[in-house]
C-alpha cells in the first residue's frame, strides 16, 4: 500500500457523512422504524430495492475478474435472490406482476445503468453505499422489522449475511480493499462524488416511499 492510498476508506466515509445522515433521517425511515407503517410499506421498500439491486448485481458480474475492482464482487453480499425470497413471503409469489418503479427508483436505476457498467469508481461508489449500509444500519432495520411485524427469518433474509465474516471484520476487509486498490489519478475524488450521488438517489426513493405509504 502506498502512502497516497492510506486512509482512502476513511476519507470516503467522512466525505459522504452528511448525505448518509440525511438519508437516515428521512420521514419514511423514521416512520418505518417507529412502527407507524403497515407491513405493505416494508414490502414496498424491498420491492423498490429489488429493482436497483438487480442492476447493481448485473454490473457486478460485468466487473467480476477485473484486475482493479474485481475483488469487490463478493458472492456473499448478493441480495437480489434473498430479496425475491422475502417478497415471495411478504407479498405472494406474483409480486413481480404488480412491481412498478417509483419515479426516484427509476432515476436510481437509470444512473446505475449509465455509470455502473463503464466506470469502475462509480460502480464501487454504489456498491459501497448499498452493501456497507446493509451490513451496519441494515441490522437495526432487521431487528425492528422482526419486532414490529412478528417476523423471524422469512421476510428479513435481505439483512442476513451468513456467507460473509461477522460485520466488523468484513467491513475492515472492505475498507482495506478501498485503501489498497490502485486507483487512477482523480478516481478517488470522483468515487466520493458518486457515493454522494448514490446517497441522494437513495434518499429520493425514501421520499417517494413516504408519499406512497406515510
Amino acid at each position: 500500500m502506498t502512502a497516497v492510498d492510506e486512509g482512502f476508506a476513511a476519507r470516503l466515509r467522512a466525505g459522504t457523512r452528511d448525505e448518509h445522515e440525511r438519508a437516515e433521517r428521512s420521514v419514511f425511515v423514521e416512520a418505518l422504524l417507529g412502527g407507524g407503517l403497515a407491513r405493505e410499506a416494508y414490502a414496498g421498500l424491498l420491492a423498490q430495492s429489488y429493482l436497483f439491486y438487480d442492476v447493481l448485481e448485473k454490473a457486478g458480474e460485468a466487473w467480476r475478474g477485473d484486475p482493479v475492482i474485481g475483488d469487490f464482487v463478493i458472492d456473499g453480499l448478493l441480495r437480489r435472490d434473498v430479496l425475491a425470497q422475502d417478497l415471495d413471503f411478504l407479498a405472494g409469489p406474483r409480486w413481480r406482476d404488480a412491481l412498478q418503479p417509483l419515479p426516484a427508483t427509476q432515476s436510481y436505476v437509470d444512473r446505475l445503468n449509465e455509470v455502473g457498467f463503464t466506470e469502475r469508481g462509480a460502480f464501487v461508489a454504489h456498491h459501497y453505499t448499498r452493501y456497507l449500509g446493509d451490513l451496519s444500519g441494515g441490522q437495526v432495520i432487521r431487528r425492528r422489522m422482526q419486532e414490529i411485524y412478528g417476523l423471524t427469518d422469512d421476510g428479513v433474509r435481505f439483512y442476513v449475511f451468513d456467507q460473509v465474516a461477522k460485520p466488523k471484520p468484513f467491513r475492515d476487509h472492505y475498507r482495506a480493499l478501498l485503501d489498497g486498490a490502485p486507483w487512477r489519478e482523480g478516481e478517488r475524488e470522483s468515487l466520493v462524488d458518486e457515493a454522494n450521488v448514490a446517497f441522494r438517489l437513495n434518499r429520493a426513493v425514501f421520499d417517494d416511499l413516504a408519499t406512497e405509504y406515510c
